[in-house]
């Protein structure tokens, strides 16, 4: 299949897109024991968290405080009885992974912070409107379904769908293309009924030309 037959014209495999590392061959079930036991033990938080009714942060307290208990009990024995302490690893934060975070973190807000402006101050109705549908899906998904749940079904979906599509590609490919210049068709016609009737909405799409 050409590269131009294929979504996005990529000349680079789905394999490649994710990186080409482990995390690219969990996805894509090259590591088949890996992929099956997240599944496993995230279908298995799901369950306890749904049944037991605990909350993340309870479990996440109660979690914490039997390590703790274990980890001091153990201690205060083996000062006692001559014994070695736990073996724990010296736990530092260096200031360069403290750098190397907040620059990711603020690079991210600065782009999140740039494109609110553009959209408050009207310059980009394109993005607008993504970001309108995009928070629409959310509150509606956010609706019917609790963030655990949410989570879970999100895994599954990064751990399916890739894999899914790297089986299928090239059928799903066509159909995709094929749909996509329907709906550009489509949209070149609305363009020239309705948009380019409107005079700022014209006005908008000449500047932006």
């Amino acid at each position: 299949m050409d590269s131009s037959d294929k979504l996005f014209n990529r000349q680079r495999s789905l394999h490649q897109i994710l990186g080409g590392g482990f995390v690219a061959d969990v996805v894509l079930w090259r590591r088949k024991d890996v992929t099956v036991g997240i599944l496993v033990v995230t279908l298995f938080a799901w369950v306890v968290f749904e049944i037991s009714g605990y909350t993340l942060l309870s479990l996440v307290s109660s979690v914490l405080f039997l390590l703790f208990a274990i980890l001091f009990l153990w201690a205060k024995s083996a000062a006692i009885l001559n014994r070695p302490a736990p073996p724990l690893p010296h736990l530092y934060l260096s200031e360069e992974m403290v750098n190397e975070a907040a620059y990711f973190i603020r690079n991210h807000i600065n782009m999140i912070l740039s494109v609110s402006e553009d959209i408050a101050l009207g310059k980009d109705t394109n993005m607008y409107v993504k970001v309108s549908a995009g928070l629409m899906l959310v509150s509606v998904v956010g609706g019917l379904t609790d963030f655990l749940t949410l989570g879970y079904t999100s895994l599954v979906i990064v751990l399916t769908v890739p894999a899914l599509y790297e089986k299928y590609e090239d059928q799903v490919d066509a159909y995709v293309l094929m749909a996509y210049r329907k709906l550009w068709q489509l949209y070149h016609k609305f363009d020239a009924v309705c948009v380019n009737k409107v005079p700022i909405l014209s006005l908008e799409k000449k500047k932006l030309s």
